[in-house]
């Protein structure tokens, strides 16, 4: 660039005071890896554990599929007064549960890896899911 061209050495200054302003501006966002506690989450590249975060539930319809399942039936009514234990095959249609809640929160606990994000301009952190090696 020539040093003496004005609006060539504005343009660099704009560039550069540009590219500053968007690294702030989306430092501190996105998601990250953390770990909770037994009070919090730590996350990875925070220093400080997070005592008040949000916990990602997911509610809606649930869908299961016809399936079978092995259990153990007791108080047969026909037989022995009702006192009969035995292990049966139950064939389940398949089958929808309206207004069903999976809670993330409530089956986290201390030690289990988390992916979180921030949101609200970093002010606060939500935990999306729990994370696990691939090769667990």
């Amino acid at each position: 660039m020539n040093n003496d061209d004005p609006y060539g050495q504005f343009a660099d200054v704009m560039r550069g005071a540009m590219n500053n302003h968007s690294r702030q501006a989306v430092s501190g966002m996105g998601a990250v890896l953390g770990t909770v506690t037994s009070s919090g989450v730590k996350l990875d590249d925070f220093k400080h554990e997070v005592q008040d975060y949000l916990v990602a539930e997911f509610p809606g319809t649930l869908t299961l599929p016809e399936r079978e399942v092995v259990g153990a039936i007791s108080g047969i009514g026909d037989v022995a007064n009702g006192g009969t234990t035995s292990v049966g095959r139950f064939l389940l249609q398949e089958s929808e549960v309206d207004e069903a809640n999976w809670s993330l929160g409530k089956g986290l606990k201390p030690g289990d890896r988390v992916l979180a994000m921030r949101v609200n301009s970093g002010n606060d952190i939500v935990v999306l899911c729990k994370v696990v090696s691939a090769n667990a």
